[in-house]
């Protein structure tokens, strides 16, 4: 399952799909299939979370934040080993601040875990590589 990082549509992608670029079913824009993490605005990110028919990881973070940017390339790789099982999404608390005072995120790096809407798993902080890669897989 796949987000379409243009309209936020999910899409199923099948294991043996036919030769080319996979397709947005709604509005046929080329998917990433990568599962790079996903830049998301508020709104984004309260759809992705509500109608997400995976697990979705959320990386709460800010451009100044030295230990967010240490993060990222461990998220990157998390969201590679992930893809189309879960969704990871990030979002800049310094850009879009309602979704983390709503969750009363106090530090960031956050991460959450969400399933089918609710949040499910937390943990603030970074991670070293292979405990952020255990860390999801159980919880996702």
């Amino acid at each position: 399952m796949f987000r379409c990082s243009k309209c936020g549509a999910f899409n199923r992608v099948p294991a043996q799909r036919p030769a080319g670029e996979p397709e947005c079913g709604k509005c046929h824009a080329t998917l990433e299939l990568s599962g790079a993490p996903q830049e998301v605005d508020a709104q984004a990110f309260e759809r992705a979370v509500a109608n997400s028919p995976v697990p979705v990881v959320v990386d709460f973070w800010a451009p100044w934040c030295g230990p967010c940017r240490a993060a990222a390339p461990i998220l990157e790789q998390v969201g590679r080993a992930q893809a189309g099982k879960a969704l990871l999404l990030k979002v800049n608390t310094d850009e879009h601040p309602q979704p983390s005072a709503r969750l009363g995120i106090r530090g960031i790096p956050t991460f959450i875990v969400f399933k089918g809407g609710q949040e499910r798993a937390r943990q603030s902080g970074v991670l070293p590589a292979p405990a952020m890669h255990q860390w999801v897989a159980r919880n996702v």
